[in-house]
């Protein structure tokens, strides 16, 4: 496995950045919402870099693929709990114009991870 840290990867700093995001945004809801669909959007938002970060340390190319495959269904979590708080009327125009580049971003960069790690199966 590649001796690149987790912590110098483009895909990492930006699932770090869109973590940091949710965080700012779901903290000015209000109690019920943040108990809620909060909760839920902040641990699948902070799932992604964890998995990318738990991956590159399990020592196996194979385990960390199946890591980010992982962090990438955790990407697709943050989707369904944006759609929620947006359907329950919990994100502004600005929450979703900073959160959406960020996904569209890191949507297909975990996806070019993954394709990076090690030798390919087959």
């Amino acid at each position: 496995m590649s001796s690149r840290s987790f912590e110098n990867l483009q895909v990492y700093r930006l699932a770090e950045t869109l973590s940091d995001e949710i965080w700012r945004i779901v903290s000015g809801w209000d109690r019920l919402a943040r108990d809620t669909v909060g909760t839920q959007l902040i641990r699948a938002a902070d799932s992604v870099g964890a998995k990318i970060a738990e991956g590159s340390g399990r020592g196996t190319y194979q385990d960390n693929r199946r890591f980010v495959r992982i962090a990438r269904g955790s990407l697709y979590e943050v989707r369904h709990w944006l759609r929620r708080a947006h359907a329950r009327e919990l994100l502004a125009p600005e929450n979703i114009l900073s959160t959406r580049p960020l996904i569209e971003e890191l949507c297909p960069k975990l996806n070019a991870y993954l394709r990076s790690i090690g030798p390919t199966d087959k």
